[in-house]
């Protein structure tokens, strides 16, 4: 149990007091006009059980990116001349862990003299090198690691229909919450936008520990 509650404790130092980096594959596929003037935009609107708040807070994520690419969402009533679409999912891959530790296994240590003579102490930390045929079996531990897969796709058309820009993110992390990621994957959605047709990318962005804000004004980027 003691082994288990540092484990959380390091998990609770990762997110409040240490940067993450979000390693991100990246793939863009666009017929983007070279010549477009009007850069108006609005949300389609989320379907059935993905209207959440959840999903309205990342559709303002997506909203700020594109503010900083010249884009800008109409209001309501407004006509815009582009439809923005947003999709993203979180799979949960637990991994059974064993994991041995031969420096606390029982085994007859050395001897001691006490109340009634000479003994022997069962437990002790075992010598770097040793013989398990002497010192008998290790002792096992056994524990659950997560691995968190999470995709996001934007898309962007035209209001006539006509696809224009369409941007897969994926990441694998340990890291559980959503929300603590999603800034780093949406900023890797429009890094170097439009970017290459169809070429993939691994972006790494950094995020600060307890306001979640994504620092790299040149995130890495490699063509794989």
């Amino acid at each position: 149990m003691k082994y288990l509650a540092t484990l959380a404790a390091a998990a609770v130092l990762l997110l409040s007091g240490c940067a993450t980096t979000i390693h991100s594959n990246v793939t863009a596929f666009n017929a983007w006009p070279a010549d477009i003037q009007d850069k108006s935009f609005a949300f389609e609107a989320p379907q059935g059980a993905d209207d959440t708040l959840e999903y309205r807070n990342y559709q303002l994520l997506v909203a700020k990116e594109l503010g900083k690419l010249g884009f800008h969402q109409v209001a309501d009533g407004q006509q815009p001349k582009l439809l923005v679409g947003m999709k993203f999912f979180t799979i949960d891959h637990p991994v059974r862990v064993i994991q041995e530790d031969p420096f606390m296994s029982p085994y007859w240590g050395p001897g001691y003299y006490g109340r009634y003579g000479w003994g022997y102490s069962r437990w002790a930390y075992r010598p770097f090198y040793y013989d398990p045929f002497f010192y008998g079996p290790t002792r096992v531990e056994e524990r659950i690691k997560h691995q968190y897969q999470r995709q996001l796709r934007v898309t962007i058309n035209s209001a006539s229909g006509s696809k224009l820009y369409d941007v897969t993110v994926q990441n694998t992390s340990g890291v559980q919450a959503t929300p603590y990621v999603m800034p780093a994957l949406v900023q890797s959605a429009f890094t170097g936008f439009p970017g290459e047709n169809g070429v993939p990318r691994t972006i790494d962005i950094t995020l600060e520990p307890k306001s979640n804000s994504v620092q790299a004004a040149n995130p890495a980027q490699k063509v794989n």
